[in-house]
């Protein structure tokens, strides 16, 4: 890939291409490994593999080029895309995990018999239910930051 100018949204949009179709030549590669002795494959394996080695260093030259300008350019709040992408994965994992855990402290338990033990949780789901409000909020206000960045700013070479 040469150092061509384009948005960082658009090199993401690059990126995704570039993975989608390492994988279809990965499948293509998979297929035609081995024939039946005296066949010959659909597709030439050296061929193929020519091809996904070029587009896997495209992919590699264009993660370098969006890592660079990820630890450089700030969202409107000043913050780099590197430290709000890391926040975002965190918020993204705190969400997953207070959405878990107030599913599982509000589950119902079926009982057969007052004898059966009365199970209670030890959380206070409403609680929980409101964080995990505030945590899809957060991140769906830095993605929207993220997504201004990422159109806003050419990739750095």
């Amino acid at each position: 890939m040469t150092n061509e100018t384009m948005t960082l949204g658009e090199a993401l949009t690059v990126r995704a291409d570039l993975q989608q179709r390492l994988g279809e030549l990965r499948a293509r590669l998979i297929a035609v490994a081995k024939v039946q002795e005296g066949e010959v494959p659909a597709e030439q394996p050296d061929v193929l593999l020519a091809e996904f080695e070029q587009t896997a260093e495209r992919l590699r030259t264009l993660i370098a080029r969006i890592n660079r300008t990820n630890l450089t350019v700030a969202t409107a709040d000043g913050e780099t895309l590197t430290d709000a992408l890391a926040r975002r994965d965190v918020l993204t994992f705190r969400y997953k995990v207070h959405r878990e855990l107030a599913a599982a402290a509000s589950e119902q338990a079926e009982r057969y018999s007052l004898r059966e033990i009365k199970m209670k949780a030890t959380v206070d789901v409403a609680e929980l239910r409101r964080t995990i409000d505030d945590l899809a909020r957060n991140r769906r206000e830095l993605d929207v930051a993220l997504q201004a960045a990422n159109w806003a700013n050419t990739l750095a070479d």
